[in-house]
């Protein structure tokens, strides 16, 4: 055995053997169909002479499958636990992999060493496709899980022109539906509470509520807009900031319900009444609106089903039975619910 190599063999060492890319082999080994037979050819014949991986190669490309997905989620445990979005994704998810008897493998990764311990763990062949939550903008991760030849969706976007597949809520529609509601209660002096600006959907929602003022022929006003982090404190400080700037504010936008009942707990110990002395509205529509003091109204995204059509297109991914764009895309609407809260 002449061509194989001391020591284990890299993807690098067989990329070279066979004359193409590192993420072109990562494509073969995994089945990608995106592969010429040729090209294919040519890796496989260099994971025999090298001995890279045998045997899991060997079931690879014989085109078996782990019936393993990752669902990512690079967000510390306490978010994960606390945040009814998680938990309500994490439901659709399971109940449409379940369907497909397929095992679910949740992963926290929320630093870079655990970032490239889970890119060693897709390199092993562990899984078959992976589904990404709560991404921001710089994350490198679901570029890199292409290159390996791993189908990937994301929950969300990282920008406009996202080139991953994804599944989306209207966001930009829930910060407009929500001004336009406030609005027609008589609102004027309208603040917002946005999401971290690093994330497309926190970025979307801004949008949304600068399009509902001018529709409503409101002038913009920076000092009516302050920047959370989706948790509870977060929302808590940014109402403080915004009373401080601005103590004549009548309403107030929240881009999460999670948010809201930081800003509502800011509110309240301003001595500022809900709804009488400021309107409060929240995205998401979660058991936190149903159980805040009063209840609070929110623009429902439908996150269960989101979770599910995440895991209907990464399984047809897998199957190679994508139908083109119009299957790389999702965005789903969002309805506006109204409690006590305004």
């Amino acid at each position: 055995m002449s061509g194989r190599q001391s020591g284990r063999p890299t993807l690098e060492q067989v990329a070279a053997r066979a004359g193409v890319g590192r993420g072109t082999v990562s494509r073969v080994i995994n089945g990608s169909p995106r592969v010429s037979e040729q090209t294919r050819t040519a890796v496989a014949r260099a994971v025999a002479e090298l001995g890279y991986v045998p045997n899991q190669a060997a079931r690879a490309l014989a085109g078996s499958r782990t019936d393993a997905i990752a669902l990512v989620i690079p967000e510390a445990e306490a978010r994960l636990f606390a945040e009814p979005y998680f938990l309500d994704l994490i439901r659709g998810v399971s109940a449409e992999l379940a369907e497909a008897d397929k095992q679910l493998l949740l992963t926290l990764v929320r630093s870079e060493q655990e970032r490239q311990r889970f890119e060693q763990y897709l390199a092993a062949q562990r899984v078959d496709g992976v589904l990404l939550a709560s991404v921001h903008g710089d994350d490198p991760l679901p570029d890199r899980i292409r290159d390996m030849g791993l189908p990937v969706v994301m929950n969300g976007r990282r920008a406009e022109a996202e080139p991953v597949p994804y599944v989306d809520s209207d966001n930009i529609g829930a910060g407009r539906a929500a001004v336009a509601h406030l609005v027609g209660r008589g609102r004027s002096r309208i603040a917002t509470v946005t999401g971290p600006l690093d994330m497309y959907v926190a970025r979307a929602r801004l949008g949304g509520y600068r399009a509902g003022l001018a529709e409503a022929g409101l002038g913009p006003d920076e000092a009516l807009v302050s920047t959370g982090d989706f948790t509870e404190e977060g929302g808590r400080r940014a109402m403080r900031e915004l009373l401080d700037r601005r103590p004549d504010l009548d309403a107030v936008f929240a881009a999460s319900d999670v948010m809201a009942a930081g800003a509502r707990g800011a509110l309240r110990d301003a001595g500022r009444r809900v709804p009488e002395d400021v309107a409060l509205v929240g995205v998401d529509d979660s058991a936190v609106a149903r159980l805040m003091d009063p209840p609070l109204t929110s623009v429902r995204q439908p996150i269960e089903e989101m979770g599910r059509t995440m895991a209907r297109m990464l399984l047809q991914e897998i199957a190679g039975a994508r139908d083109g764009a119009a299957a790389v895309r999702r965005v789903l609407p969002t309805e506006l619910v109204v409690r006590e809260s305004c």
